[in-house]
């Protein structure tokens, strides 16, 4: 198969997965008003993960900015839908390969540049096309979760008024956070992305920071 005839592929499938998303916005929006829990319960502060802290040092300039207030954003129908465009996009254009194949170490944070990645990497790809296209930093948060076999894993939760949604490298569908398989361990905070929060038991209410982007 051809590069175009590849791209055109690849495009019909995020033209699939965007229309399909917005069929079920009505139902995620729905849902996130009933019984389902819409915001994890923040807790005490937690240890950012090494694969962060080497990050920071490789790219200084995504980690030097200084802790603003709270944001989340206003969750429109425009707004899912860059949220299902951005993670079909990626899911699609990146390869999934471990950090001992790509870069012969165990743990490595990096940008997919060179279209291979992991979870953490499939994360940053994410939230950098997402605040270049002008979503506020404080509502995209990069998130540690276990899997049910107990493997970590990576997200990117994205904080919005009607809940908290996931951005994953393993689903196609963007997800109310209680609507994933994930114990929920840690995330960045809202206020610092270079601190850490632990995560517990769930919020049923949504919280008086919501804010448009």
């Amino acid at each position: 198969m051809g590069r175009q005839t590849k791209m055109r592929a690849a495009m019909l499938r995020v033209a699939t997965a965007t229309a399909i998303g917005a069929a079920l916005f009505g139902a995620n929006a729905a849902n996130a008003a009933g019984s389902k829990p819409l915001f994890a319960a923040v807790g005490d502060a937690a240890r950012a993960p090494i694969g962060w802290i080497e990050f920071c040092v490789e790219y200084k300039s995504e980690c030097t900015v200084k802790p603003g207030a709270p944001r989340d954003v206003v969750l429109s129908p425009k707004a899912w839908t860059d949220l299902v465009q951005v993670n079909t996009w990626v899911n699609e254009q990146v390869k999934p390969v471990t950090d001992i194949e790509h870069w012969g170490v165990v743990e490595r944070w990096n940008f997919p540049d060179d279209g291979k990645g992991d979870c953490e990497d499939y994360v940053l790809q994410k939230r950098r096309m997402l605040i270049r296209a002008g979503w506020p930093r404080e509502a995209l948060l990069i998130t540690v979760v276990r899997e049910a076999n107990g493997d970590g894993h990576a997200v990117l939760t994205v904080k919005t008024n009607k809940g908290e949604f996931v951005l994953d490298n393993q689903s196609t569908e963007v997800k109310l956070w209680s609507d994933t398989p994930y114990r929920f361990v840690k995330r960045q905070s809202q206020t610092d992305q270079n601190l850490w929060v632990s995560l517990g038991e769930p919020q049923r209410t949504t919280p008086a920071t919501a804010s448009a982007r």
